[in-house]
């Protein structure tokens, strides 16, 4: 089965996460082909199965994309046709449905992450720092042959300018149109796949879930709390809900090809899903795998 990944490559390290994509794929079973493509077109856009949002300048990104006609095909790809999609750094804040220290038409989102982020939480450039993060959802996605379970071990994480998850939002269709009434903050357009996609459906449908925290500061634009004096364990800087995935930090910058690892299972998972890859054949390419099984169970015939 073949598979093609995008980078939009409007700005920012999209050549990091080729590169770290390309690490990746050493660590996967064989049965599956993978392509990395430079995005930068809608038809490019229209070849990719699945599509990474690199780190950068998130504005810089959303006026690029929408000069060059990149950001309506970006908001179908990630929440109509419900594509997987991980969005780094500026690509978390382009996938949130909500935008806070924004001006009013200064920042154009994709959506697709039902949650608030605070752009440049950490403040300036110079203020960017590095962190060892515990992200449990790497166990059992061992990048390496000689680790038994590299979910132990802390992932080095970059954070430039970074953003945070301020607030998961309630769940609902449409756009998350409260969030409009908060002063400087931005709310991306709904966008609704289609009733007969079943796949698209059932990701539109899921929860946000946290999947990793910074213990520390996250204050509160509204509330002034930091998320210890609200009871929560620490400032988010990791979600997914369905086919979307979104980071704070830039683990393209780091070397260490663990997430990636794990992000590209999740894409064959979701795709091979949506391809009805089960009892035979996958497109008569000769591998396949049982029903019930996982892809990773890929085999010849």
């Amino acid at each position: 089965m073949n598979i093609t990944v995008g980078v939009l490559a409007l700005q920012g390290a999209f050549a990091e996460h080729i590169h770290l994509l390309t690490q990746a794929t050493k660590h996967l079973p064989q049965g599956l082909t993978w392509h990395f493509v430079e995005v930068r077109t809608p038809d490019q856009l229209a070849e990719c199965d699945a599509l990474i949002l690199p780190g950068g300048e998130s504005t810089t990104m959303s006026l690029v994309a929408a000069r060059s006609g990149m950001l309506e095909p970006l908001r179908q790809f990630v929440k109509v046709h419900r594509r997987p999609t991980w969005g780094t750094c500026a690509g978390l804040i382009l996938l949130a449905e909500s935008a806070n220290r924004t001006k009013k038409g200064g920042q154009d989102l994709i959506g697709g992450l039902d949650v608030r982020v605070n752009r440049n939480h950490f403040g300036r450039q110079t203020e960017s720092f590095t962190a060892d993060l515990d992200l449990p959802f790497l166990s059992g996605s061992s990048a390496s042959k000689t680790e038994v379970d590299t979910g132990t071990k802390p992932f080095r994480s970059v954070f430039i300018r970074a953003p945070i998850v301020e607030r998961v939002l309630p769940h609902q269709p449409g756009a998350q149109d409260s969030e409009s009434r908060i002063s400087d903050t931005v709310v991306a357009p709904s966008r609704q796949p289609a009733a007969e996609d079943a796949a698209a459906q059932k990701a539109v449908a899921a929860q946000v879930e946290v999947m990793a925290r910074l213990p520390g500061r996250a204050t509160g634009l509204e509330t002034g709390q930091t998320a210890r004096e609200a009871g929560e364990e620490g400032d988010i800087v990791a979600v997914r809900q369905g086919n979307v995935f979104g980071t704070s930090f830039h683990p393209e910058l780091t070397g260490d090809e663990r997430i990636h690892v794990w992000w590209l299972k999740r894409v064959g998972e979701m795709v091979a899903e949506r391809r009805g890859a089960v009892w035979g054949r996958c497109r008569g390419e000769g591998y396949g795998y049982e029903e019930g099984e996982s892809i990773w169970n890929w085999r010849p015939f």
